[in-house]
């Protein structure tokens, strides 16, 4: 078994079919999601991620039909039916199934699968800067972890591997930095570690913002703050946050090779002795 899912009260393994062609979400893309992990018989801040879920359902005019309580209790008894040292993706989802363009509330439902996902190893990546943007708040439910968010960083993803590299570097409309196209970044400077500032044009992440306090109560200056592509090329190091991969290096930008730095290293430490804590 490598994989169930939840829906309308019971559990069936694999992919069931939940669509249909008819559904809301399906041709009209409402629909979110979270996404949390499970290892090492530990589920970091899945808490946090089951509260995200209902957000970002009642910021997409949908009605939970689920409390973030009863997601995680859920999501706890999903990950039991599974060995313990399972690496896991654990994702609830919140869709509608009826509405003329904007989605009927009264008809939402939920669903949570969780499967295998190994993570992946934190050998480096490379990245390269994409000419896709990252929408403004008022373009597009960039308050929510929608699912309709996701085509525009496949293609930013897709473009950068198609040229060798592993991830992509996405701007904001205003021509900063904003993210990767799959996790948020961290860039050190003279012992000063810095990140994109949240301005509603890309999700301020569970992990990253654990990064973020764990480096602090560990004595270590952070600012977020506004990043230009500038302050990339001049980097002593780089890194990355989100819940695919949690935190890991970044060993290439553009044509310019950089090491797995101090920061990063103390920031995947820092995480790792929280997760277990």
């Amino acid at each position: 078994m490598d994989a169930i899912t939840y829906i309308d009260g019971e559990w069936l393994e694999g992919n069931p079919p939940l669509l249909g062609a008819r559904t809301h979400a399906t041709w009209l893309s409402s629909m979110i999601f979270d996404g949390a992990r499970a290892f090492e018989g530990v589920a970091p801040d899945l808490d946090l991620h089951c509260q995200r879920a209902i957000r970002s359902c009642k910021a997409f005019g949908l009605v939970p039909t689920m409390t973030a309580e009863q997601i995680f209790d859920l999501a706890w008894e999903g990950i039991r039916k599974f060995p313990e040292d399972a690496e896991l993706y654990i994702r609830p989802m919140f869709w509608a199934e009826t509405g003329w363009v904007d989605p009927d509330p009264d008809s939402t439902r939920f669903a949570m699968v969780v499967y295998v996902s190994p993570l992946p190893a934190p050998t480096g990546l490379a990245v390269c800067l994409s000419s896709r943007r990252r929408p403004a708040p008022d373009m597009a439910p960039t308050d929510a972890k929608a699912s309709c968010l996701y085509p525009n960083a496949s293609r930013a993803l897709r473009e950068a591997v198609q040229k060798g590299f592993d991830n992509a570097v996405v701007r904001d409309p205003l021509n900063n930095i904003a993210e990767l196209a799959t996790a948020n970044l961290f860039l050190a400077k003279e012992g000063v570690v810095h990140t994109p500032v949240p301005n509603g044009t890309f999700l301020n992440g569970v992990t990253r913002q654990r990064v973020i306090s764990l480096l602090r109560e560990d004595g270590i200056e952070l600012q977020e703050r506004t990043v230009t592509v500038a302050d990339l090329e001049t980097a002593d190091e780089m890194f990355a946050s989100g819940n695919h991969g949690k935190v890991q290096p970044i060993t290439r930008y553009e044509d310019r090779d950089m090491q797995a730095g101090p920061m990063y290293k103390r920031a995947r430490e820092l995480y790792w002795a929280y997760a277990h804590r």
